[in-house]
């Protein structure tokens, strides 16, 4: 067993998928549980697709929680059209994944965070990789986990590069502006892997090639998945290079930040666009608890990512 513990906060759809994967491979930390969260499908599809995708690459152990259905400043989610286009009708490409026999456990997903907080403190890693309307939820119902919690890594956030729903703001961010806010403002440790480093991590068909060949369910179904994705990036003309691995860079950032190169930076998320920039007022600040990856070593993480894959998916 690995000294540190992580909770994924997934929206699942596609790449979360992907990033649910790596965290089970990963030996430097195990998945103690998955929040379920909006955004790329509704949370109750997003948690029913963790739960499928936990039976399929055999870790029905790990227990998935419902959590918040909409933002914290509206009264109801409806999935974007975009990300319907993206991730398919279902969250994971339209691909008909064998239901899972459990269910989601009765614990709200923000207890279940708040008690993981008090019990494994700075062991705790959260990667969150949809927006962040739980985490905060989780700090203002108890805002002692604010410093408890050793390692936030979230995917979301552009500094040095457009956003991907408006010039400055990308989606996971844009899904609840002032949850992002506050949980920048108030996070112990939180690193911020955006659109900066995950939009140069692609994957083509040649590597969910790879996963065919090895002849397993799990692998047939990885590769289905993520060539929807791969096909939508294409179709869409996002990137005719391949897609991007944006959530499970997170998860292996969380892990390893070596992968990237870090910005310290105490940042702020402005309510009027959700722009992730420095914060004018703590510029001079000497206490840094955010951290923009402002750049990613590409060929050392995908050989590290496909190795998990392939030693995930035989």
């Amino acid at each position: 067993m690995a000294k540190k513990k992580m909770i994924l906060d997934l929206d699942t759809g596609v790449d979360d998928a992907l990033a649910i994967a790596y965290a089970l491979a990963t030996p430097d930390a195990d998945l103690i549980g998955i929040v379920s969260s909006y955004g790329n499908t509704l949370v109750e599809n997003s948690a029913q697709n963790s739960l499928n995708l936990l039976a399929l690459l055999d870790a029905p152990e790990v227990p998935v929680f419902l959590g918040e259905a909409h933002s914290s400043t509206t009264d109801s989610f409806e999935t974007m059209a975009i990300s319907k286009a993206i991730h398919g009708e279902n969250g994971v490409g339209n691909v008909d994944v064998p239901k899972a026999s459990r269910s989601v456990e009765k614990q709200h997903a923000v207890d279940f965070i708040i008690e993981a907080a008090h019990q494994y403190q700075d062991d705790l890693v959260m990667v969150p990789t949809g927006p962040l309307t739980n985490l905060a939820a989780a700090f203002k119902k108890d805002p002692e986990i604010e410093q408890l919690i050793g390692n936030i890594t979230l995917m979301g956030g552009a500094l040095t590069v457009p956003g991907n729903v408006t010039p400055y703001t990308e989606a996971n961010i844009n899904q609840d502006v002032a949850a992002a806010d506050y949980v920048f403002k108030h996070a112990k440790h939180l690193v911020m892997v955006g659109l900066d480093v995950t939009l140069r991590t692609l994957l083509t068909k040649k590597e969910t090639q790879q996963w065919r060949d090895l002849g397993t369910e799990k692998g047939r179904i990885l590769a289905d998945i993520f060539d929807y994705y791969i096909d939508a990036y294409y179709d869409l003309d996002i990137n005719k290079n391949g897609a991007a691995l944006h959530d499970p860079l997170a998860v292996g950032v969380a892990v390893d930040p070596k992968f990237v190169t870090l910005l310290p930076l105490n940042m702020t998320v402005t309510p009027d666009d959700g722009r992730t920039i420095g914060d004018l007022d703590k510029l001079k600040d000497e206490h840094i608890n955010n951290y923009a990856a402002i750049d990613v070593d590409v060929p050392f993480y995908l050989e590290r990512f496909m190795n998990y894959m392939i030693m995930l998916l035989k």
